[in-house]
């Protein structure tokens, strides 16, 4: 069975972002389901996956990243306020069999996503 996870490089630093919240939700339509709140460790990663083997079903997921607080506590916060504050990915589970990575490369002006291995 698969199982949900990310992590967030700092492009600015060159290096993992650590403490930044990361929340979880399932889309259902409109609404929203809240699933969990979690930060990044000292290597950018979950010491978790957002969603085991267990939980993990096909659907809709959004992804909310405080990157906004992570540049302000780091003390490079390029505006205020700031260009990005949270950051939210929805993606499309079809194969909850399978492994979904879901990276982020931030700056305080602009982010990538891309579905990682």
């Amino acid at each position: 069975m698969g199982e949900l996870t990310t992590h967030i490089l700092d492009l600015t630093q060159g290096k993992p972002a650590s403490n930044v919240q990361i929340d979880l939700y399932e889309v259902n339509g409109d609404a929203l389901t809240f699933l969990k709140s979690t930060a990044t460790n000292h290597d950018g990663r979950l010491d978790a996956p957002l969603i085991d083997a267990s939980a993990f079903g096909a659907g809709v997921y959004e992804l909310h990243v405080h990157i906004g607080a992570y540049f302000r506590n780091a003390k490079l916060a390029a505006s205020v306020p700031a260009f990005l504050d949270i950051v939210t990915v929805r993606f499309g589970v079809d194969d909850p069999g399978r492994n979904y990575h879901v990276p982020l490369l931030v700056s305080p002006w602009g982010y990538q996503v891309y579905r990682g291995s």
